[in-house]
């Protein structure tokens, strides 16, 4: 599945160049993955492709054995939040900054945005995504990447929490079918569904909050180059660039790219 891509392993070595290339194409994916539509001159057959890397925008612009550890509660997990069906398409972003987390040399600059009318405050957003992306079993464990949140000014990502009908006008726009269900990443903006975010997924046993995380880590892992993973067997821990809304496929759910150790929970890369 090809397209402007934004979904759900940073492979060796990803270039500079491939990184900042490949922000063109889009991904609908799990932690929750939609279906790209059929190309002209195509069937529409296979999944989705791997995402390229984040690069610069302007402002505006478009549990095992292994350690998989359940994640703080985040702020609104004990109160009810509406899921309305769509919304009017515009965001606030959370007017916070941070220091740079993580030993990499490649800085992702991010910022959160709530689509307006969400009764989810912008700094609450912020406050969890970042909280994932600063986790020690998140994408700073591999060395290679930093993440930054920013409230202005240039960003390689923008995290944008929307309503069932708004993401799939915004998925739609980069031939992605989300049918009201499920994320994306396209370009710079990872798109994240409000149902996913607050109800989580029938396939994933865990807290709401390790849902959350899934879906940070799995649409962050797009945008930094990472495709799609399947389960390395029954028993293990579901990598975090596995589709696992599909189905765990005799895996353990898990939100987490590292476990406390360091190590690595991947499986074999989908083609």
């Amino acid at each position: 599945m090809t397209g402007l891509l934004l979904c759900a392993v940073l492979g060796g070595s990803v270039a500079l160049t491939q990184w900042q290339e490949d922000r063109s194409r889009a991904v609908a994916g799990d932690a929750v993955d939609g279906t790209a539509l059929p190309a002209a001159g195509t069937d529409g057959a296979g999944g989705a492709s791997p995402g390229g890397g984040a690069g610069p925008s302007g402002e505006g612009g478009p549990p095992p054995e292994a350690d998989v550890s359940p994640s703080p509660s985040p702020p609104d997990e004990d109160r009810t939040v509406a899921v309305p069906a769509d919304g009017p398409g515009t965001f606030t972003t959370a007017r916070t900054d941070g220091a740079a987390v993580g030993s990499g040399s490649r800085v992702v600059r991010y910022k959160v945005m709530v689509e307006d009318g969400i009764d989810i405050p912008a700094a609450d957003a912020a406050a969890e995504v970042s909280a994932v992306l600063a986790d020690e079993r998140g994408w700073t464990r591999g060395g290679t990447h930093a993440f930054r949140l920013v409230s202005s000014g240039t960003y390689d990502l923008a995290v944008k929490i929307a309503t069932p009908g708004t993401v799939d006008r915004i998925c739609g726009e980069a031939g992605l079918l989300t049918r009201g269900e499920v994320n994306c990443r396209v370009g710079e903006n990872v798109v994240v569904n409000l149902k996913r975010w607050v109800r989580g997924s029938p396939e994933f046993d865990g807290p709401i909050g390790d849902y959350r995380a899934l879906i940070v880590n799995h649409e962050v892992g797009h945008g930094i180059g990472r495709g799609h993973e399947t389960c390395p067997g029954p028993g293990e821990p579901a990598p975090a660039m596995m589709q696992q809304i599909k189905g765990l496929q005799g895996c353990v759910a898990n939100a987490w790219p590292y476990d406390r150790s360091g190590d690595y929970l991947g499986g074999p890369p989908v083609p």
